[in-house]
């Protein structure tokens, strides 16, 4: 398949009191896509907190973490569905993950497909509210995903500020990284953004991001969020303009689409003006073996 239909989302988190409330605005969102003839929708980090206004808000915020991850099941059941039904890949933004043995909960994105596989990626690197809040731990493994149309990454908001993640990801033969993100403010934003530009250009990829936008006053953890979904290009003659191929009005509840043409990746490696995936080995080779010049 040379060319597919992405769909990012600015995902609204408002109040829900039921879980049929958040199921029916994430079946709306995917049927949407499916009418555009999406092949691939991505929801963003962390979209799932809604579900923390089912419970009680005043609670301390690691107990409402771990209520969040018992409604992993009948999420990953809804996402699955929807999928197989639409026929459409998933990127199901993140959700906590508590898993049986011990008490470490984990931030973990799903990945669906449309023959009912599920997929997972977590989260490398925890930012400090992360840490030192919610008390979520790193995963440690990168996972890069075949599909019906090419290979694929993860790299969940935080994670696409480490260059050596996506780097990784391409040398395995990616055409797209997905960055499903949730940040508080411009200045959050603004670093996931200017380094998925930089992941897209290094490497020669598509990189797609989908944020959340809204507000939760209730939920310390997403009582702002300052978002806009965007996907991403490599910088060069074959792709769009200033490399930004969609993106969406800042802070408003959206869907952005855009079509890949994935052929032109790989042709872009091999005669593009530059050649950064290949001439990363060099790079690399120098830097691994830096001099120190005192003057």
């Amino acid at each position: 398949m040379d060319r597919i239909r992405v769909a990012a989302l600015q995902y609204f988190i408002r109040p829900v009191q039921a879980f049929n409330q958040f199921r029916d605005q994430v079946e709306a969102l995917v049927e949407t896509a499916r009418d555009y003839n999406c092949h691939l929708l991505v929801f963003p980090e962390y979209f799932t907190v809604q579900l923390l206004t089912l419970g009680n808000v005043k609670r301390h915020i690691r107990e409402q973490i771990e209520d969040l991850a018992k409604q992993v099941p009948a999420y990953k059941e809804l996402m699955q569905d929807l999928a197989r039904r639409h026929q459409m890949y998933i990127v199901g933004g993140s959700i906590p993950v508590k898993e049986d043995s011990g008490d470490e909960i984990y931030n973990e994105s799903f990945f669906f497909s449309p023959n009912g596989g599920i997929g997972v990626q977590g989260k490398l690197h925890m930012t400090r509210f992360e840490k030192e809040e919610w008390k979520i731990s790193p995963r440690s493994r990168l996972r890069v995903f075949e599909t019906s149309f090419g290979r694929l990454a993860i790299a969940i908001c935080y994670d696409v500020e480490f260059p050596n993640i996506a780097r990784a990801a391409a040398r395995h033969g990616i055409s797209i990284l997905v960055v499903p993100s949730c940040t508080d403010e411009r200045q959050g934003f603004l670093r996931v953004r200017y380094c998925s530009h930089a992941r897209a250009i290094e490497n020669q990829i598509y990189v797609v991001l989908a944020h959340t936008v809204g507000s939760l006053p209730m939920v310390p953890a997403v009582s702002l969020n300052y978002g806009q979904a965007a996907i991403l290009t490599p910088s060069d003659f074959a792709f769009s303009r200033d490399g930004i191929l969609a993106e969406g009005n800042p802070n408003q509840e959206m869907m952005v689409i855009g079509e890949l043409n994935l052929k032109t990746i790989s042709e872009s490696r091999n005669n593009g003006t530059v050649l950064p995936l290949l001439d990363s080995v060099r790079s690399e080779s120098i830097a691994a073996d830096a001099d120190l010049v005192t003057l």
